[in-house]
């Protein structure tokens, strides 16, 4: 599988999926807006451990470095 996720990418993706999880875990949201933050927050979860974003493909963009020379 081709990695297109850069390291900050990743941190970004697991700092709002911490996020979400505390909101919806915590209360402070409820009902569909949680059970959506809960998918949101693991979506973002694996696609940050395998290093791939599906939705980046389709258009070309890749936040990793590249050795160039």
């Amino acid at each position: 599988m081709i990695k297109n996720m850069g390291s900050a990418d990743r941190v970004v993706r697991l700092l709002l999926a911490a996020l979400m999880i505390y909101l919806a875990y915590s209360g402070m949201v409820s009902g569909i807006i949680a059970t959506i933050l809960y998918i949101l927050s693991a979506v973002f979860i694996v696609t940050s451990l395998i290093r791939t974003c599906p939705l980046y493909m389709p258009f070309g963009i890749s936040t990793c470095k590249t050795k160039e020379g």
